[in-house]
Formats: C-alpha cells, structure tokens, sequence
C-alpha cells in the first residue's frame, strides 16, 4: 500500500477514471453549447413572430382611413 497523496493518481485506474471524467466534462460541454445555440434560434422566431404580428396589427389599424 502506497501511502502517497498522488499515487492514486497515477495509478492506471485513477488515470481512466480522470480520462473519464474529462471526456464527460467535454461531452456536456458540447451538449450545453448545442443546446444554447437552439435556444438563441428559438428566441430569434419568437422575436420575429411577435415583431410582425405588433406590425400587422398596428399597421393595419388605418389602413381604410381614420374615418
């Protein structure tokens, strides 16, 4: 038994156990960054459909005349 602080990191084990956790900390990451990048698009039509609904309504109030 090693009694080293490290040595159970630099043991074959610790060593694919923290390749691992990288890998899944890269993994989220891209899922994080996908996920915000379909957000934005999301935002963007509901921006865009609530722009041009304001403009239908509000531009189509006089279209005939005031009166």
């Amino acid at each position: 038994m090693n009694l080293l602080p490290g040595a159970f990191l630099i043991s074959g084990l610790g060593l694919m156990i923290w390749l691992a956790v990288v890998v899944i900390c890269i993994y989220m990451f891209i899922l994080f960054v996908k996920l915000a990048r379909r957000g934005i698009t999301a935002l963007d039509l509901y921006i865009y459909a609530k722009n041009r609904e304001i403009r239908e309504r509000y531009e189509t109030a006089y279209k005939e005349g005031p009166l």
